[in-house]
């Protein structure tokens, strides 16, 4: 049984083993006190003498064995081993190892002898033997051996957490037959699954009840896209993959459970007895797939404190499970935290603290309960408690607290509308079934519910052929169309496309006096704006760059010191909520940001149902454009009289159409002069657009030509011609209201379609831009009481959100925080930023720019830095894709916490992207966090951003030590294809050195560096590119693949792919996934830099304000509704009417609830109609 084994010592003299045919190479040596089990006693040796002539170690009289009985893998584990080295140290306490050789071909009556004994089951482990060792020698048990076949079974794990009262994700056990798998009690459906009657809405978890099997799959809803994340036990650096299946598995028997929104991070506890507890937050496998490893190859992994509840979760589950070591996994979402695993016997790695917690209280866990039985003397020491000191900031640095983003969503495919009314009744039943008769409108988004509106349209059409004189009253054509937007694409999607009813008491208004035709719905189809490649990409690098804007940002996420934002967010530092509308586009633009914020990799997708709370939150991002205020339909109709005059603007024209005196607005005018005129050249440039594109269509070689984002010929010949009719009526008057939607299709054509070479594309796309600036934002209020009162109405429930924003951002009790002992390597552990980021439509950032300029927030007669904010937000033309309104808080701690200074608010702003000519026509602001002319002067050079590299001066720049910028550090410039602003770039500040906000080097980090691939100089690099350039056939490269005739000529259109090219020869990094997927990404527009509108406000100034704001609209509103009063109306059968409506009958409003408005000046009360009987 003995196992010869080889001398050595450390660098304390004290005697080590490596036991050569039981360690394996890579295993921890052996120091003092510690055994293999072949220099111990066994069972049948038990009464033999001892040998006297003992070679490495002379135990006390008196010991405590502690056996370890588990596969060689996980006893001589490095965690394993230096925890019992510690437990050596115990006096009384020799540790033994029993040899895997022993554990599998030895009968147990042969195994070591121990008093205590620490086994636990993993693959290959026969836990059946550990159980009858046990029996047979009554050790003492560290983590009791038959719960372990619990342990094996989610289902019992699952009903023991039940039992035990602790909270886990609503479940259900689907349990299958081998021999009959299809008899089962489950009905998929298209966005649910039906579990024994429980029903799971997608996103939801299908897990394999046993728990040795990690093969766990997240399925996605269709409105984010579909398919699943399919989890596996980690290979290399990867932990999970993406896949298109959405059809759960016919096969096996599974928990199906309620996906729980963690905002990409999962929290694995360690408990070592009841009452201690060790957690540690992880990037989670669903979210990309990717593992985040460290500079040695381990997983990145932060330690994080546990609330007081969660400590008690971690005391039940233990207890629950009789066992001492214990792992088991946390979901911290919507407030609460869920135990969704239990692992049994898992150790931290990596952590020293916790080697010496741990071997502490097992060590007195084992004395304590036999020191006793061996007449040992021994008590427990008692120790002052650990108290977590937190450090603080110190010096005059101001530490970030808080960042609010409101970010207007990507580039997008033109948004196409069509409106009709219908009265069929099966729109009716279609228009009751889902509920519309609740608040009188409904939106149709899901695939089922399009395929119902489908239906319909095609049965419609179905009559209309085969009669002639039926009662259908559908126009056919607009039910053609109805029908040839749902059948696009071959397949439905909630982000494509949606259907919208209203229910209409009387019908449409007519022109003319007729009678009343009764009860109709109005049906609002609405398709494209989805978000394109090029959005994609701008989102994912604004959130890249967004990065830079947190102290320490260039760092290198997995070097140490510096990791800036990532950093922040791995250790729980950094508080983030990620908010989108409804809408496809915006959903989509925040789940990309997120991608390039975080560094994640793969599929939007599953970052979108994890990172991104997209339910309507009380209007909060969301707003009806169907529904018009009473304000905006007056300055909609004023502003439709002064665009239909058929003469030059005159002087009262500037004075009604632009009061405020806004010099884009002023420019747009002068450049159209007479608004019917440059509308009749629109009309007319858009007739020659449509026969222009009829040529191609009849040309044969451009029978298969495919436009960007997959579009032909046909489709865009749609769109244009739908314009075309609906900009001018019969009476030869214009729709201004189109004006928006043609400047969307021209400079979507302008920016991706250029190559069809259309003429005069870029005269039209001028005359419509200068129309749009005026129309855009003038339809938010001409003046500006209207403009507040048009943007008190959109934006109320996003004001509140922002002002609790920064009221919450000092109270911290309720965010997760990064345990400040166990913090190896990180510095600061007590710093937390809080990010709310909230994705919307132009209708919420034109609004909420209007509040800020209009509001009264600061005086420019007295303020000369708003003075000029101002004058810079005026010859803004537009606020394009990805326009940002960013709020930074910032916390002095050295100011007295009462004081009005200790708190500092900085608020900054950025038109979007570029457009197509803006180059020259740039309005310059005053760069980002500028600093105040008397500090220029006394500090000329303090360095860029980029030296903050190092994590312990986490915090702010002081603002005396930031030079001004003029121009952006986010413009990339097409002809060097990089986002930098060299420093010599025109523009820049001449007083002092400018920073650059936004560096280049967003794609060159430490992830990923397969073997084999060696990174290049920049010196062949540009050899190889100049070789591409002469040779546009192909490019050859040892660890590059070759490139084919397209991609060399997209290459050279493509400064953004281009890039990523030339940073991953350098680099030697895994070939960028997205150069695989190039279609249609030439030529995206960069981006306008953060321009800082003030950055002296205190948090009391801008509390007042968002208070003073938002009571005045609550105040508007109450004016509104007051003077009227709602009476109740009772139907009495089936065939009565409204006395108050009489257009409305019964038959069609069942739960619909209405409300009568008359005029009055008795008391505002509110009575509802009720429900027939």
């Amino acid at each position: 049984m003995s196992v010869a084994g080889v001398e050595g010592r450390d660098q304390h003299g004290n005697t080590t083993f490596l036991i050569a045919s039981e360690n394996e190479p890579d295993q921890e040596p052996k120091k003092e006190g510690m055994k293999n089990a072949g220099d111990m006693r066994t069972g049948e040796e038990e009464h033999e003498e001892e040998d006297d002539d003992e070679e490495y170690y002379s135990p006390p009289e008196r010991q405590i064995v502690v056996g370890i009985c588990s596969m060689t893998k996980k006893s001589q584990s490095k965690p394993m081993t230096q925890i019992m080295e510690r437990m050596c140290k115990f006096e009384y306490i020799t540790v033994v190892i029993f040899p895997e050789e022993v554990i599998l071909n030895e009968p147990v009556e042969r195994w070591p002898l121990c008093d205590c004994l620490i086994s636990f089951h993993s693959k290959g482990f026969p836990l059946d033997k550990a159980v009858e060792y046990a029996k047979l020698r009554n050790p003492l048990l560290i983590n009791d051996l038959k719960m372990q076949y619990y342990i094996q079974d989610r289902r019992e794990v699952y009903r023991i957490l039940q039992e035990e009262g602790i909270d886990l994700p609503r479940y259900a056990v689907l349990t299958r037959d081998p021999d009959r798998p299809e008899e089962c009690n489950l009905v998929e459906g298209e966005d649910q699954v039906e579990v024994n009657g429980e029903v799971f809405p997608k996103p939801f978890v299908e897990k394999p009840v046993c728990a040795e099997d990690h093969n766990v799959y997240i399925y996605y809803p269709t409105s984010a896209g579909g398919g699943s994340q399919r989890l596996f036990r980690k290979i290399g650096s990867r932990s999970s993959v993406y896949s298109p299946e959405s059809s759960v598995r016919k096969t096996g028997s599974y928990i199906y459970e309620e996906f729980m929104p963690t905002d990409g991070t999962d929290v694995k506890v360690y408990t070592v007895g009841p009452d201690y507890a060790h957690a540690e937050a992880r990037k989670s496998p669903a979210l990309d797939g990717k593992v985040e490893r460290d500079s040695e190859g381990k997983e990145i992994r932060y330690p994080v404190m546990l609330t007081a509840m969660e400590k008690l979760v971690a005391r039940k589950v233990c207890l629950a499970f009789k066992q001492t070591v214990c792992g088991f996994d946390l979901l911290r979402a919507n407030g609460h935290s869920y135990v969704c695993d239990v692992n049994g016997f898992s150790f931290v790695k990596n952590s020293m603290k916790y080697y010496d917690d741990c071997a502490k209280v097992l060590g007195n866990m084992v004395m304590r309960e036999l020191a006793p039985q061996f007449h040992i003397p021994w008590s427990i020491p008692m120790e002052a408690e650990d108290i977590p000191i937190v450090p603080t900031t110190s010096g005059t640095m101001m530490e970030l607290r808080c960042v609010i983003a409101i970010i207007r969503h990507g580039d997008r495919t033109p948004k196409q509308k069509m409106k009709m009314e219908v009265r069929h009744p099966l729109f009716f039943e279609l228009f009751e079934k889902y509920g519309g008769y609740k608040s009188g409108k409904l939106k149709l988004k899901k695939p089922k519910q399009l395929q119902e509106v489908l239906d319909i349209a095609r049965l419609l059409l179905a009559e209309l052929g085969q009669h002639t004189d039926c009662e259908i009253e559908e126009k056919k054509g607009k039910l053609e169309q109805l029908k040839t937007v749902l059948e696009m694409y071959g397949h439905f999607s909630g982000i494509n496309r949606k259907v919208q009813l209203t229910y209409l008491p009387n019908g449409q208004p007519k022109a003319s006096k007729g009678p009343k035709e009764g009860p109709s719905l109005l049906l609002v189809l609405k398709w494209g704006g989805e978000l394109t490649p090029a959005g994609r990409v701008q989102a994912e690098e604004l959130g890249r760059a967004f990065r830079c804007m947190y102290p320490g940002g260039q760092g290198d996420y997995a070097g140490f010191p510096g990791c800036g934002l990532l950093r922040l967010h791995s250790t729980y530092r950094h508080d983030l909520k990620i908010y989108a509308s409804d809408e496809g586009r915006v959903q989509m633009t925040a789940a990309a940001f997120a991608k390039g914020l975080l560094a994640l990799e793969g599929e939007l997708t599953p970052i979108l149902v994890q990172m991104v709370k997209s339910a309507n939150m009380n209007g909060m991002l969301d707003s009806d454009s169907e529904s018009l205020t009473d304000c905006q339909q007056r300055v909609k109709a004023r502003l439709h009289g002064i665009m239909q005059k058929d003469q030059d603007f005159t002087e009262a024209d500037y004075e009604k159409l632009a009061p405020t005196g806004s010099p884009s607005l002023v420019n747009s005018m002068k450049i159209i002069g007479n608004p019917v005129r440059t509308c009749d050249k629109v009309y007319a440039l858009i007739q020659s657009l449509n026969s222009q594109i009829r040529k191609r269509l009849e040309d044969p070689k451009s029978a298969n030509l495919q436009l960007y984002h997959s579009e032909t010929l046909e489709l865009m010949l749609q769109r244009w011609s739908k314009l075309e009719r609906d900009f001018r009526n019969k009476s030869g008057r214009y729709d201004i209201s189109k004006i928006p939607d043609i400047y969307d299709c021209v400079k979507y054509d302008t920016q991706h379609n250029s190559t069809l070479g259309l003429e005069d594309t870029l005269e039209l796309f001028r005359l419509s831009r200068a129309l749009a600036d005026i129309v855009i934002p003038q339809e938010y209020g001409i003046n500006t009481s209207e403009k507040l009162d048009i943007a008190q109405a959109y934006c109320l429930p996003l004001m509140k959100k922002i002002q609790l924003d920064l009221q919450r951002t000092h109270e911290d009790e309720a965010v997760n925080k990064l345990h400040p002992l166990y913090s190896r390597g990180v510095m600061s552990p007590g710093r937390h930023v809080r990010t709310r980021l909230y994705f919307t439509s132009e209708s919420h950032v034109h609004s909420l720019l209007s509040i800020f300029r209009y509001g009264g927030l600061l005086d420019v007669v007295k303020d000369q830095q708003w003075k000029q904010a101002m004058d810079y937000l005026g010859a803004v033309p537009e606020l394009n894709y990805m326009t940002q309104i960013v709020i930074m808080l910032y916390e002095d701690n050295n100011k007295d916490p009462s004081s009005e200074e200790r708190f500092h608010v900085e608020l900054h702003f950025s038109p979007g992207v570029k457009g197509c000519e803006d180059e020259e026509k740039i309005p310059l602001g005053f760069g980002f966090r500028p600093a105040s002319a008397e500090n220029q002067e006394k500090q000329t050079n303090q360095g860029s951003l980029e030296d903050l590299s190092e994590d312990e001066p986490d915090r702010a720049l002081p603002i005396s030590e930031v030079n001004s910028i003029r121009r952006s550090p986010l413009i990339r410039n097409l002809k060097t294809s990089s986002m930098e602003a060299s420093s010599s770039s025109p523009g820049y500040s001449s007083k002092g050195t400018s920073y650059r906000l936004f560096p280049t080097c967003s794609r060159q980090s430490s992830e990923i560096k397969p073997p084999g691939l060696e990174p290049l100089d920049e010196h062949h690099v540009a050899q190889l590119l100049r070789r591409l350039s002469n040779d546009p056939a192909l490019l050859f490269c040892p660890a590059l693949p070759s490139l084919d005739r397209a991609m060399t000529q997209h290459l050279h259109q493509c400064p953004y792919h281009l890039r990523l090219l030339r940073n991953w020869l350098v680099s030697g990094q895994d070939l960028p996934e997205c150069l695989y997927g190039f279609e249609g990404c030439s030529m995206v527009p960069s981006i306008y830099p953060l321009e800082t509108l003030h950055n002296s406000l205190s948090l009391k100034q801008v509390d007042e304000f968002l208070n003073a704001v938002c009571e005045d609209s609550s105040d508007a509103h109450a004016k509104t509704m007051k003077g009227m009063y709602f009476h109740q109306c009772t139907f009495r059968n089936n065939n009565s009417k409204c006395k108050h409506n009489p257009g409305i009958q019964s038959r069609h409003w069942q739960q619909y609830t209405h409300q009568c408005h008359k005029p009055t000046h008795l008391p505002n009360e509110k009575l509802i109609c009720n429900k027939v009987a």
